[in-house]
């Protein structure tokens, strides 16, 4: 039968999944969500431990990464399975492999391995500190490479030790930017006529992220630090408490302060001259802080984001998971979505196409679901899956 494909923005491109856990998962899930054919291929001896990477199959975590794609099982060990893996790969497009560095050539899939049968092909790596180098055979781990990345020593309160922060954003940070690197790639190829290796590892996403945080230090050489719920650089920015709860607020710029200062009723903050400027309000961020808390105290954060908001100050409610998915806008903007044959919904893509939207198309798929329908549309017969049934290839 034919696989319903999520979009068709991608559905001329082949994708074989050797991926595990999160990082390389992410990165395949951008491009099964926008229509490539994935196949997603598993080792029949994973799939006998119970106690597989990743979580077990049926869990939340599984289910989100692995939407849209296909599955069959394959033993790349076996001689027999290596030689059925090079088929597929000489009529694929990209190879994405999320293994330590030196497996992919004990198992000779290496992209120069798979380059010599398939000159198109993009082959793309994740790995936890790189394809080379003095730590690239460690075992790469999200919360690992925050640490070693910087994001723990910004994270928290100050004094309070490093903090980790509450999403993988390493793995996923990798994901996103291994997929964006399949992308670049395929677009030179259009060019080239030649496909090349992609390589990324959680310790270059981390501290790409870093981002302005980076820059404080490479460009004007300060170390930043800890600061809680303040914003390091804007002030006052952050979380505050109101009569039933907490909010956040964002008061970048002199202009916004003058707006914020006058909405909240505490127009004489805007006289004061430790306040006058954004690094003195900075540099008493303290004082300001409780001045501003004896303010909001006063009405609910319902109340505060309703008046804020009319007065063009960026602020907004902190929400509990259940309570995000059931604000207002969230629901219009429609990123929970229900998935065909599953009683659950799934997070969609963050971003949308007029002409070639993303949908959920299929569930994830069940263990080796689409072995024989995959190996029979690139050109198996029927008795060479029989054969490799037999002898426990697939």
């Amino acid at each position: 039968m034919s696989h319903p494909r999520a979009s068709k923005a991608l559905e001329r491109f082949t994708v074989l999944d050797l991926t595990r856990v999160r990082a390389g998962p992410t990165a395949v899930r951008q491009l099964s969500d926008w229509g490539a054919n994935v196949i997603k291929i598993e080792s029949p001896a994973d799939l006998a431990n119970k106690d597989q990477l990743g979580g077990p199959r049926q869990g939340g975590d599984f289910q989100n990464l692995h939407r849209n794609k296909r599955a069959m099982t394959l033993d790349l060990k076996d001689p027999k399975g290596l030689e059925v893996f090079k088929r597929l790969a000489a009529k694929a497009d990209v190879v994405v492999e999320n293994f330590r560095p030196d497996v992919k050539f004990k198992l000779k899939i290496d992209y120069d391995s798979l380059r010599a049968i398939n000159p198109r092909l993009v082959y793309a790596s994740i790995s936890g500190f790189g394809q080379d180098g003095p730590y690239s055979k460690r075992p790469g781990f999200d919360q690992i490479a925050q640490g070693m990345g910087g994001l723990m020593s910004i994270t928290g309160k100050p004094g309070e030790g490093p903090m980790r922060a509450g999403i993988a954003v390493a793995d996923s940070s990798a994901g996103l930017c291994c997929a964006l690197g399949i992308l670049t790639a395929l677009q030179e190829r259009d060019v080239s006529g030649e496909g090349q290796w992609v390589q990324t590892s959680l310790l270059q996403a981390q501290i790409f992220m870093l981002d302005f945080q980076a820059a404080r230090w490479l460009v004007d050489g300060e170390v930043p630090k800890q600061t809680g719920n303040n914003h390091p650089m804007s002030i006052p920015t952050g979380v505050f408490e109101s009569s039933d709860g907490y909010i956040n607020i964002a008061t970048t710029g002199g202009a916004i302060w003058n707006r914020f200062a006058e909405a909240i009723g505490a127009s004489d903050l805007l006289q004061r001259a430790d306040y006058a400027t954004a690094p003195l309000r900075s540099q008493n961020r303290d004082a300001l802080n409780t001045a501003i808390g004896s303010h909001l105290a006063k009405r609910t954060t319902a109340q505060w984001v309703e008046i804020l908001s009319a007065a063009g100050v960026p602020c907004g409610p902190i929400y509990a998971i259940d309570e995000m998915f059931e604000d207002e806008q969230v629901k219009h903007l429609g990123i929970a979505q229900p998935v065909p044959d599953f009683d659950k919904t799934l997070v969609a893509q963050p971003f949308t196409l007029s002409r070639t939207p993303s949908q959920m198309a299929a569930r994830p798929p069940l263990a080796g679901e689409q072995t024989d329908e995959v190996l029979t549309e690139f050109g198996f017969a029927d008795t060479e899956i029989a054969s490799l049934r037999q002898a426990k290839v697939i």
